[in-house]
């Protein structure tokens, strides 16, 4: 599903985010990333989805070259990936429904299509009868499960989280994990960046550890943290 060789990012000013990084996610895995803040994370995440470019090296997704595709494909590859943030980048000025169905309606979908899929998808995390309310009258937990939601809502192959517990509290940190892992059960290949390593320790699946870009640690799962051969 994911596939780095040797890849590099460099920002303008010479900060090397990423050096060297090779790494492979397999199609129905689910995996942690984690790291201290700086570590690259965010900037792995960003690569994936073509918010950003490589400086170096070759980066396979879902059997496409990224190194090859061209601007006008961008929009097809991200149909095909779903992305849950830290901070849910919801908009209030819409209803529940309308942010989940926001990617159909860019993708064009037909409207009795995309009330099925979002009802689906608001059922699945337990939302559905909050759909018309505004996100701003929902806990944050609710919140990220909106932006759960809207991730899902076109199954994706591939869903992508970046900190999504970040702004939670424990039991609630817990339940969005479960949620993940419950469509990681499906069949979708699950990366998740985070720094809660009690959190991801009692996950138990296999955990990819950064270090100032590179990568430092590879847990599979259930196993030890393997640190030889990956510098």
């Amino acid at each position: 599903m994911i596939q780095f060789l040797n890849v590099s990012k460099r920002y303008p000013g010479g900060f090397d985010a990423l050096s060297n990084l090779n790494l492979t996610v397999d199609a129905g895995e689910m995996v942690f990333l984690t790291g201290h803040s700086g570590a690259g994370k965010s900037t792995l995440l960003k690569l994936v989805m073509l918010m950003e470019r490589a400086t170096r090296g070759q980066m396979v997704v879902g059997g496409q070259n990224l190194n090859k595709m061209p601007r006008r494909q961008i929009p097809f590859l991200r149909r095909q990936i779903g992305v849950v943030f830290q901070n849910h980048q919801l908009l209030f000025d819409r209803s529940v429904f309308d942010n989940v169905a926001l990617p159909l309606l860019i993708a064009g979908f037909e409207p009795r299509d995309i009330g099925r899929r979002v009802r689906a998808a608001l059922d699945k995390v337990g939302l559905l009868s909050k759909e018309k309310l505004n996100p701003i009258a929902l806990s944050g937990g609710e919140q990220q499960r909106v932006g759960i939601a809207r991730a899902v809502v076109n199954k994706p192959p591939l869903l992508l989280a970046d900190e999504p517990t970040g702004n939670l509290d424990p039991k609630l940190s817990a339940e969005i994990m479960k949620l993940l892992q419950q469509f990681n059960d499906v069949g979708v290949t699950v990366l998740i960046a985070s720094h809660d390593l009690v959190l991801i320790e009692r996950m138990g699946k296999r955990k990819l550890t950064l270090e100032a870009g590179q990568l430092v640690g590879d847990e599979p799962e259930g196993g030890q943290v393997d640190q030889g051969g990956l510098l």
